[in-house]
């Protein structure tokens, strides 16, 4: 080898010091990205010259710069953060869903029912003071405010996270972009081996992990290759890349087929993702969609939306559950007081407004709340005497007014039957009372030319009068339109507290204080029945909401520890750790001082040589 060679063997050593000088002085300036990976120079020695008694060796020359990135590691790090997003979302979802239902001492809706049955017991000590009524009304309209507020704190969490949904995916699409964007220019680079892309590859990892947070996806990376001659944790520079969302393609290599979100045909607004073929067909995913913060999103919202259903909610979903068990506590509530209230003498009786009950329409397909058995209609006179008492059969062909196939409430009411068993048809119900059912609204209203009578309805476990609302003190049919009845709310000493039209008698508010002690069916949407009283059953639906949440804390602080401990392992082989980069940094100083005062001596060879020469 000549000494221009030697020369050059120096100067080999020189620019690789430089290089790795370069390289590690990367890694410092990187040392607070987190989601930068620590490369490496890999020196390989230049081809030797063949010599006696050996070769004689020619330098070395950078080959590569490579991440120090081990891809089954960084694919537990993305699996356990996507979990640990998804028990985040839920958690603080939950957290504020329990702040809407507080169980403390003198406040929420537990107290408000306790205030409401405390009323009727007060009115039953006094049950014709006028101070106590209004005191059970305004009691009685607190509670259902507040089951309606509930309900729509809910509602709108519901819906705040779906507005939430469409953001997420309009972010997932955009990650997406970037990533086939990605992959398009890391191609570029290591189309010439052995380039290494090493900085895009980490900006693509930082953009799969954040999809990681949003969404279960899979990641596909073929081709890996592991080299433990450079590093035993090396597993990367894949070539194959591919991401599918819930079985469908999403990224492929350098292509992108972004998801579709509306809610173009739902009335309440609810959106819908779907995953769009090359071919321009669409695939319903909501569903399928899991993990991450939009897979709780879905689970808490609902993932399940029912093109035919009148309002375009979930028919499943941890807030749509509540929300149905909030209906249920109202309905029955509404349906329990009304069936108790309905024993109070009247001059005359109509129902709430039932619709979609037809003439012919079986009672009970109208409502699971009608059950077969009997109510009696009691006429009282002015003296609040019973005059006459006939009893109403129900079962299972029972309509309102059509006795085509079977007997119907109206008729039943209107026929001249002989009531008191007494061999006079001219003082039974019928004589003093006519049944009507008009437009969803079933009416008993006095004959011409009589007055002074009053009717009431005496339930026997048919919950006719509840069902349909008739005289009733509560109205609507679920926790979004619970109220008192208007009459009342205007004019409080209006409502009674007796059954017979009798000064003192209290008995339709002892009853109600008795319901709060009776056990009733409370129907809950995915198809079990409950049975339980008023406030038990508000209690299993706040035990429901405070064991989701508490699960939720538990499920997050278990996916917190694991996602801590995984992250510290990946960054014991990928982070940057300055203490590390200032020992290699001292080292390849030392070496590039090396290497220069092999070029510094040759140099002195060389004015040495050229002297002999002159």
């Amino acid at each position: 080898m000549s000494i221009f060679g030697t020369l050059n063997t120096g100067v080999s050593g020189l620019r690789a010091s430089e290089i790795a000088i370069a390289t590690t002085s990367h890694n410092i300036a990187n040392a607070n990205n987190e989601y930068y990976t620590r490369q490496r120079v890999v020196n390989q020695a230049n081809k030797s010259f063949g010599a006696i008694p050996g070769d004689l060796g020619a330098g070395v020359k950078v080959t590569t710069i490579v991440r120090i990135h081990n891809e089954l590691v960084f694919g537990r790090l993305r699996d356990s953060s996507n979990s640990l997003s998804y028990d985040q979302f839920k958690k603080s979802s939950l957290e504020e869903v329990a702040r809407y239902l507080p169980d403390l001492e003198d406040a929420g809706l537990g107290q408000d029912i306790k205030n409401y049955f405390s009323s009727w017991n007060d009115l039953a000590s006094n049950s014709d003071d006028p101070s106590q009524k209004i005191m059970l009304v305004n009691n009685s309209a607190t509670l259902a405010n507040n089951i309606k507020n509930t309900r729509e704190n809910i509602r709108t969490l519901q819906s705040s996270i779906n507005d939430q949904l469409k953001i997420n995916v309009d972010e997932i699409n955009s990650i997406g972009k970037q990533i086939a964007d990605l992959n398009k220019g890391i191609d570029q680079v290591e189309a010439i081996n052995p380039n290494r892309a090493n900085d895009l590859r980490d900006q693509r990892d930082r953009l799969e992990m954040t999809l990681s947070d949003l969404l279960n996806v899979s990641v596909f990376k073929g081709n890996a290759e592991s080299n433990n001659a450079i590093d035993s944790n090396l597993i990367d520079h894949s070539t194959d890349y591919s991401i599918n969302v819930a079985g469908h393609s999403f990224v492929d290599g350098t292509t992108f087929q972004p998801l579709e979100i509306n809610n173009t045909y739902n009335p309440s607004g609810f959106y819908s993702v779907y995953s769009k073929s090359k071919d321009g067909s669409t695939t319903d995913i909501t569903d399928k969609l899991t993990g991450g913060k939009v897979g709780a999103m879905l689970e808490l919202r609902g993932n399940k939306i029912d093109a035919a259903s009148p309002n375009g909610y979930p028919s499943n979903g941890t807030l749509q559950g509540y929300i149905d068990d909030l209906d249920s506590f109202a309905k029955t509530f509404i349906e329990q007081t009304n069936s108790v209230y309905a024993k109070s003498a009247q001059e005359s009786m109509s129902s709430l407004f039932n619709e979609g009950l037809k003439d012919n329409m079986p009672l009970s397909e109208y409502s699971e709340s009608i059950n077969t058995g009997t109510f009696n209609v009691i006429v009282y006179d002015k003296q609040g005497n019973e005059v006459a008492r006939k009893p109403i059969n129900i079962n299972s062909d029972t309509t309102m007014n059509d006795s085509s196939s079977g007997t119907s409430v109206v008729d039943q009411f209107n026929a001249n039957t002989d009531d008191n068993s007494d061999n006079n048809s001219q003082n039974d119900v019928d004589d003093y009372f006519e049944a009507t059912y008009s437009d969803g609204v079933l009416s008993f209203n006095t004959k011409d030319s009589l007055s002074g009578y009053t009717i009431a309805v005496e339930d026997n476990g048919t919950n006719f009068a509840g069902a349909t609302g008739l005289s009733p003190f509560l109205k609507g049919n679920s926790a979004s339109n619970i109220d008192v009845v208007s009459k009342y709310k205007d004019d409080p000493a209006s409502m009674n507290a007796n059954s017979s039209p009798v000064s003192g008698n209290n008995d339709v508010a002892n009853d109600m204080v008795q319901m709060q002690y009776k056990e009733f069916s409370f129907h809950r949407s995915n198809g079990t029945v409950v049975t339980e009283s008023v406030e038990g059953f508000y209690r299993f639906i706040t035990t429901n909401i405070s064991t989701d949440g508490e699960s939720a804390n538990r499920s997050h602080e278990t996916s917190s520890a694991l996602f801590n401990t995984v992250n510290a392992e990946f960054q014991s082989i990928s982070g940057v750790s300055t203490d590390e980069e200032l020992v290699d940094l001292m080292k390849f100083q030392a070496s590039y001082g090396a290497n220069a005062k092999v070029i510094t001596t040759i140099d002195q060879m060389l004015d040495t040589l050229l002297g002999l020469k002159a």
